[in-house]
């Protein structure tokens, strides 16, 4: 991994466009390459696979929990976490087009496709993926956690409960606006729901913009050192699936 994300720095120093994948976890390995890289203001661009507990079986040493706190820390850094086959797309065209440093969060389960083909996923951005008047609580999603957080508000809503679900695509920059102008509807309550760990992930980045906004931020993490499982399984026992979101609401509310 050190060899791999060092040769892809030196491509980009030739003028390509390079893109270096792993499991995600396997970049914790290289992560003096990438700091550097980021010191010397390089074009790179990483993808990594299987993240969190919802990879299921192969268990603890090869869940990434911590990638994304380590890139959000790297210098100049832009850090994305697409939903679906769209928005995975989508970024990676985003990727491409601009230079500096780019890690891209991706999944492993078969998630649902929820955006049609023309939707576009500008970097800082976030999407309101459901919302009506009257809604009580913002859950902030990414990634497997997003499809959770749609299920919740489907169960929700047939106790009479709505809120509103946003897709964090863009993890740094955040779409701070677009999770602020929902907050705002909602009471100032936020719900953010993350297959990472508690340090470091989305909660802390919606926490680190919005906290000084007036906005409370609660945070739905693993917070445990997981095991092996199926994946279903897993999100239910970290407490960021489906029931774990309802549960939370219904807390606050």
């Amino acid at each position: 991994e050190q060899n791999l994300v060092a040769v892809a720095v030196g491509f980009g120093t030739r003028g390509k466009v390079p893109f270096a994948s792993t499991f995600a976890t396997f970049f914790t390995r290289a992560f003096d390459q990438i700091r550097v890289a980021g010191i010397s203001m390089a074009n790179l661009k990483l993808v990594g696979s299987h993240v969190g507990v919802s990879i299921g079986e192969d268990g603890p040493s090869q869940m990434a929990l911590e990638d994304l706190a380590m890139m959000r820390a790297v210098i100049g850094s832009v850090v994305l976490y697409p939903s679906d086959a769209v928005s995975t797309e989508k970024l990676l065209e985003v990727m491409a087009q601009h230079r500096g440093i780019f890690f891209l969060r991706t999944s492993r389960p078969k998630t649902p496709v929820i955006y049609k083909n023309d939707e576009q996923f500008p970097i800082g951005g976030a999407k309101i993926v459901r919302q009506n008047a009257g809604d009580k609580v913002t859950v902030v999603g990414a990634g497997v956690t997003l499809h959770e957080a749609l299920k919740a508000a489907d169960a929700l809503a047939k106790e009479g409960i709505s809120i509103t679900v946003i897709d964090a695509y863009s993890i740094k920059p955040l779409g701070k606006d677009v999770i602020k102008a929902a907050a705002q509807k909602t009471g100032n309550l936020v719900v953010t729901v993350e297959d990472h760990y508690a340090e470091g992930g989305l909660g802390d980045a919606v926490a680190g913009e919005l906290s000084c906004e007036g906005v409370k931020v609660h945070k739905l993490a693993v917070r445990e050192l997981p095991r092996s499982g199926k994946a279903e399984e897993l999100l239910a026992k970290f407490g960021i699936d489906a029931a774990a979101i309802v549960k939370k609401v219904k807390s606050l509310v």
